[in-house]
């Protein structure tokens, strides 16, 4: 599978261009960008990362589709159509990309972490702890 964002970086060259590699966490395997740093997640695998909570409950009633995004379209890893923008959370709203049929999200660098944040009832849950371990030294911001 191939980056959705960085084959719209460079739509002059071949689809293949950034292949996603597969971490596994928990038993679920991300898709990974080790270039732009984004994440696929397949249906279902966000789920397998929130505790079972009120807060999951609100985070997936809170996923709606969001038409006045300014960000461009980001196409399907898997059926290659154009994804929806939706927002997530409530307070600190999150954009992400969610296929129209179901296969799947697209989290850009360091929103995967901030979701599973959101609707986790625990802020320092084995889970978030996992993430900041796996992607700590992307998210750090340059020194100029």
């Amino acid at each position: 599978m191939n980056c959705p964002v960085c084959s719209l970086s460079r739509p002059w060259r071949a689809k293949a261009d950034q292949p996603l590699i597969i971490l596994e966490l928990n038993k679920i395997e991300l898709d990974y960008c080790t270039n732009c740093f984004g994440t696929w997640l397949d249906e279902g695998e966000l789920e397998l990362l929130l505790e079972d909570s009120e807060e999951k409950k609100n985070l997936f009633k809170s996923l709606t589709v969001y038409k006045k995004s300014k960000e461009k379209p980001v196409k399907c890893p898997i059926c290659r159509k154009k994804m929806d923008k939706v927002i997530c959370g409530r307070e600190n709203i999150i954009i992400l990309d969610k296929c129209r049929k179901e296969h799947g999200l697209w989290f850009n660098k360091g929103e995967l972490q901030s979701v599973v944040e959101i609707g986790s009832i625990d802020k320092q849950n084995k889970i978030v702890t996992l993430l900041k371990e796996i992607f700590s030294y992307n998210l750090k911001q340059p020194t100029t």
